[in-house]
């Protein structure tokens, strides 16, 4: 995919997140890597409002053309050097996912199919200050533990191999959020599926590859 294909992806992603109120405000940044280095939305933008020049070229921390890119671009950095698969990284703060990263619940994988597989690993990363090098180690030295980050207090983090996949993660991971919280209102008992079941449906029945986390 040439540049100006992925910036244009790009753009199209941050009208979805705000479409599917998976994003709001100016709070959150996407990006994708290309070449040689990524873009990623620049300090400021609104998502849903993105031009093609409302976007960071960025690499080896540092700034090297476009925009003043978001202040959290180190983070979206650490993972695209830990993870070499990964292309694209999504960092919002929806309701439902926010909602569980402020609290001390835990969001199930083994609702259905999707969740299964998108939402196999999911890690928490403590508080630290939005924008720091604290926060952005953090989350570096546990990029290869997930695909999914709970940022405590302040939002989540989606990772994949690429844009679509990662926006279908970011889908999949509010959708079960609020599910799963529905349920507690409601004082309905969801019927997840066995370990083993969940275990079986990644390896075998050909819905995706398998990740391989070692």
């Amino acid at each position: 995919m040439n540049n100006h294909a992925i910036l244009l992806d790009l753009q199209k992603t941050g009208k979805f997140m705000m479409d599917k109120n998976l994003a709001w405000g100016t709070a959150g940044n996407i990006s994708a890597r290309c070449e040689d280095g990524y873009f990623i939305s620049a300090t400021g933008t609104y998502l849903g409002e993105l031009e093609l020049d409302d976007f960071s070229y960025c690499k080896d921390g540092e700034h090297l053309a476009g925009k003043k890119p978001s202040k959290e671009f180190l983070m979206h950095e650490g993972i695209y050097e830990e993870r070499p698969e990964i292309n694209a990284v999504l960092h919002a703060s929806p309701f439902y996912s926010t909602f569980i990263a402020n609290s001390n619940l835990q969001i199930p994988s083994n609702y259905f199919v999707e969740s299964m597989y998108y939402l196999e690993r999911i890690e928490r990363i403590p508080f630290y200050q939005p924008g720091s090098r604290e926060l952005a180690q953090a989350v570096k030295e546990s990029a290869k533990k997930a695909n999914i980050f709970l940022l405590e207090n302040h939002g989540i983090i989606v990772c994949d191999v690429n844009i679509k996949e990662a926006r279908t993660a970011l889908q999949t991971l509010e959708y079960t959020a609020h599910m799963h919280i529905l349920a507690l209102e409601k004082n309905i008992s969801l019927n997840g599926l066995s370990d083993e079941t969940v275990k079986h449906f990644l390896h075998h029945s050909g819905y995706k590859p398998a990740r391989d986390w070692d």
